[in-house]
């Protein structure tokens, strides 16, 4: 799990930002330092939940394995996923991430309503690694 990116579970899963008390930009991932916005001189940031709806403002499957840093059991076969960018509109702002398990580019349009859902990053003998994903509104989980 990455600390602090994200809290709950189920329904009440959401990723979580950061936002500035002085220009109330809203920062993802978090930020715990400084504004980001380079026009502000700064203030006090407030840890928010983002929506968890937003719309698909783009899309792409990823076919190869990610370079390093990323880390994989390379003697495991890659498996192709949907990345999708996603506009929060409250936020204004996008985030990218994996689409859920079982859902292909065919099954995405630009436009089109999800929500964030929690995955599984990675698991082993004692620790589960959760992520976010990104779901079709409407879809079974």
């Amino acid at each position: 799990m990455v600390a602090g990116w994200f809290a709950g579970d189920g329904e009440a899963f959401r990723l979580l930002g950061t936002r500035c008390s002085a220009c109330a930009s809203v920062f993802f991932p978090r930020e715990d330092v400084h504004c980001r916005n380079p026009g502000c001189a700064g203030g006090d940031l407030v840890e928010v939940p983002l929506a968890r709806r937003g719309r698909v403002w783009s899309y792409t499957d990823s076919r190869y394995r990610p370079p390093s840093p990323y880390v994989s059991d390379a003697e495991l076969p890659w498996v192709p996923c949907a990345l999708i960018a996603v506009e929060l509109a409250a936020e204004r702002m996008v985030v990218l991430g994996q689409a859920a398990p079982g859902i292909t580019v065919a099954d995405l349009a630009v436009g089109m309503e999800v929500e964030v859902v929690p995955g599984v990053l990675h698991e082993d003998a004692e620790t589960t690694w959760t992520t976010w994903h990104w779901r079709p509104t409407g879809v079974a989980r």
